[in-house]
């Protein structure tokens, strides 16, 4: 039909319109989905590849954080008092992500993703215990090293920060997305993977919903949360408080450990606007306040020898049991009581050594307090907690 015309009243398809409403409806489901990716709201697994190197992931060969758990149990001053068998569930209700402490010896200022001896030792130490009532993830990341620390907080820079905080955040992304499938999760943290953790909490977990119904608890050690002053909520979180009994929920547990006075320049225990905030300390062995004691589990095996913090490890004098044990791990319990203390407007957990217990030695200086045994000197009563918080988030 040469020099056919439309009707004037007859509406013709508009191709300019059309390509210009699917560009910005592609547009749209382009912003949805980033948006989804960005809160960690679940999408197609298929539409997710795993790049994470995993330090320890269920089904991981040679994964540090399912050793056996046979426990020698011994007096306060390592006398030999028997061997507790424990059997760890076997279909664990909820995970737990652990994000390590500053731990590599790394020359650079940011580490590779190479599973060195540090971090298998530190997997061990700290978040291995957990594996008796949860699944343990926990992602490799190009973390800010000892060696750039040793030079000074002061030369940490802000790209160092982001490397570190944005390799975790893509490894946390990656774990909602293929392996949570709803599941409860505890988020496990020490030092710098508490301040990590922090930020993680803040921007990706604690605004949405949808995603912090699915935390369980958080386990902040060494990282001085923030909340407001006099309460037990608000400052970093705005949805998240503390915990207060072993079958809260949704809420955040964290302390740094003393044995003595906090020094004005600590690193840990102080808020830097004291006047609005201080910095939040919960007690693992009584969540509702006052003292008691401390269920403190090591294992046997040294920390990696020869690494700066398996050198630092030995200075701070812990005793290990007697007999040399069999197990893979010891525990004393009671060996210490503790207390969260506010004295000098300083908040942080202070410990207090019993029945022969060793004094613990502050390294690598009195500012650091015991902020190398944060992770276990309540690791018995920590993980008691998490179960009875994962039986109730069950529930």
């Amino acid at each position: 039909m040469v020099g056919w015309r439309v009707p004037r009243n007859t509406v013709a398809p508009n191709r300019t319109l059309e390509r210009r409403t699917e560009g910005k409806m592609n547009r749209s489901i382009v912003g949805i989905v980033a948006v989804a990716w960005l809160i960690g709201v679940p999408l197609a697994a298929s539409a997710v590849q795993d790049t994470t190197v995993w330090l320890c992931k269920p089904g991981l060969a040679d994964d540090p954080c399912t050793p056996g758990l046979d426990t020698t149990l011994t007096s306060p001053d390592g006398a030999f008092l028997g061997v507790e068998h424990v059997v760890a569930d076997p279909a664990p209700a909820a995970d737990c992500f652990y994000v390590y402490p500053t731990v590599s010896d790394d020359q650079t200022a940011n580490s590779d993703l190479s599973i060195d001896p540090e971090e298998k030792s530190i997997a061990l130490y700290q978040a291995a215990r957990y594996s008796q009532v949860c699944r343990v993830f926990a992602p490799m990341y190009r973390q800010v090293t000892l060696t750039q620390l040793l030079k000074g907080t002061d030369t940490i820079t802000h790209k160092m920060s982001e490397i570190a905080y944005h390799d975790v955040v893509r490894a946390w992304r990656t774990y909602l997305q293929l392996y949570n499938q709803g599941r409860g999760v505890v988020l496990i943290g020490h030092s710098q993977g508490s301040f990590v953790l922090r930020r993680l909490i803040t921007h990706l977990i604690d605004k949405h919903p949808a995603i912090r119904k699915r935390l369980v608890s958080a386990i902040l050690l060494g990282g001085n949360v923030l909340v407001e002053k006099g309460t037990t909520s608000g400052g970093d979180f705005r949805h998240i408080a503390a915990c207060t009994s072993a079958t809260d929920v949704g809420c955040v547990m964290a302390f740094s450990t003393f044995d003595g006075p906090v020094l004005p320049d600590a690193l840990f225990g102080r808020a830097s606007d004291a006047a609005r905030f201080d910095v939040l300390c919960t007690n693992p062995a009584a969540l509702g306040g006052g003292a008691a004691p401390l269920d403190t589990i090591f294992p046997t095996a040294p920390f990696a020898p020869g690494t700066i913090i398996g050198i630092a490890t030995t200075l701070v004098g812990v005793q290990l049991p007697l007999s040399p044990p069999t197990t893979p791990w010891f525990e004393v319990r009671g060996g210490y009581t503790g207390q969260c203390s506010s004295a000098d407007d300083a908040h942080v957990l202070q410990i207090a050594p019993v029945d022969g217990a060793p004094v613990l030695k502050a390294v690598p200086d009195a500012t650091w307090g015991l902020h190398l045994v944060d992770a276990n000197i309540a690791l018995g009563n920590l993980v008691s907690v998490v179960g009875s918080q994962i039986a109730a988030y069950a529930h």
